[in-house]
């Protein structure tokens, strides 16, 4: 639907430099991309890449991997080889971790210039990113300031982790390598912002952007949408990490939903639902609960509203491809783009629903075949 006479749905991106992750762009005109981190032990590969390959099935575009020590960048390779997505490998401190990093096929190195010590050693590892194709990413965090910041602001705020980002990225720049983006994270929802809209009018790097430290599934999800929500809706961000005490797939799932709910990205099946009341016709709460189980193997966008009555049920239903409207004495109305197409009785509403979903989707894959066919024989 186009939303070009809609101004208030607008979102006008901050304009930034592009950078390459791999095969994911990030920054420019590309889509904000989606990322996670894995909580395994690193030289674990097999755990670590079984848990990759999850993220990877609920949509990640990118997933970041600690590498403390020889064993983490030692597992490296083999977790590279066997995963589809670019890995960003995270380093803390030790130079020789980033190469190693770097020569076993990490995408990406996170990883603050001024914290690993002399300017040999930063060359070291810019040239080894430089070899091998490596991005990286400055990661400012408020819980690890530099001493002298603090000393001199007092506390972690604004202007020192902006401060702070540009002093790391003024020494990669002075080394002549560009490909990085930046972070200015902190737990403080209020700290976070407004750092991130600092470093926003300070450079043009992309951004990746979170709420560090957010909290549990709920907890971290409300408190990261209000975070992100506030920065994506303004233009700000290229990447997005949304950091939750839970697994990294829900890690992603979270994103996703955030970039679907502003228009951003579109990834499998939107539910509208209604929070239901007294006037529901079916049990509206648990047939979204098992309906967006049943179709998390979606990946093609479309919406699928599911009302409890007649009251907002039809109203939505043109504004989705598949409706789903609660009617009297157990007999429903379906609505297909937008139209009724035909009524449904109570037994058999998930199975059908998924089974419209089902085939909706596969006829939006061969049309988009049938397009790049047609534009490939031109």
């Amino acid at each position: 639907m186009s939303t070009s006479h809609r101004a208030y749905r607008q979102i006008l991106r901050r304009t930034s430099r592009q950078i390459r992750v791999g095969n994911v762009l990030v920054g420019g005109d590309a889509p904000i991309s989606v990322q996670t981190m894995t909580n395994t032990l690193t030289a674990d590969a097999k755990a670590t890449i079984e848990q990759v390959l999850r993220a990877e099935e609920a949509g990640a575009d990118m997933v970041r991997v600690s590498c403390p020590d020889e064993e983490s960048t030692a597992a490296l390779k083999e977790i590279v080889k066997a995963v589809h997505v670019p890995i960003v490998a995270d380093i803390h401190f030790h130079y020789k971790r980033a190469i190693e990093a770097a020569e076993a096929g990490a995408a990406c190195l996170r990883i603050n210039p001024g914290n690993i010590g002399s300017a040999d050693r930063v060359r070291e590892v810019v040239q080894a990113a430089k070899d091998h194709g490596c991005a990286m990413r400055i990661g400012v965090n408020a819980g690890s300031l530099e001493r002298e910041l603090l000393e001199r602001y007092g506390e972690p705020c604004p202007e020192a982790l902006v401060e702070s980002a540009l002093t790391h990225a003024k020494i990669l720049e002075d080394h002549d390598f560009r490909e990085f983006k930046i972070s200015v994270k902190a737990s403080d929802v209020f700290l976070a912002v407004a750092a991130y809209q600092g470093l926003a009018e300070a450079c043009d790097y992309p951004l990746h952007i979170g709420i560090t430290e957010a909290g549990g599934l709920r907890a971290g999800t409300v408190k990261s949408s209000i975070g992100l929500g506030m920065l994506l809706w303004s233009g700000i961000g290229d990447t997005i990490r949304v950091s939750l005490s839970a697994p990294p797939e829900e890690e992603v799932k979270v994103g996703f939903e955030m970039l679907k709910s502003l228009g951003l990205r579109r990834r499998g099946v939107t539910v509208i639902s209604c929070p239901s009341c007294a006037r529901q016709q079916f049990d509206v709460i648990k047939t979204v609960e098992v309906l967006e189980e049943r179709l998390a193997h979606i990946t093609t966008p479309m919406t699928v509203s599911v009302i409890g009555c007649v009251v907002n049920g039809p109203g939505e239903a043109t504004m989705t491809d598949i409706g789903f409207t609660g009617g009297g004495k157990g007999v429903h109305q379906v609505f297909l783009a937008g139209q009724p197409a035909h009524r449904l009785k109570d037994e058999s509403i998930v199975d059908h629903l998924v089974s419209l979903v089902e085939k909706k989707a596969e006829e939006i894959k061969a049309a988009q075949a049938a397009e790049e066919a047609a534009a490939a024989a031109e």
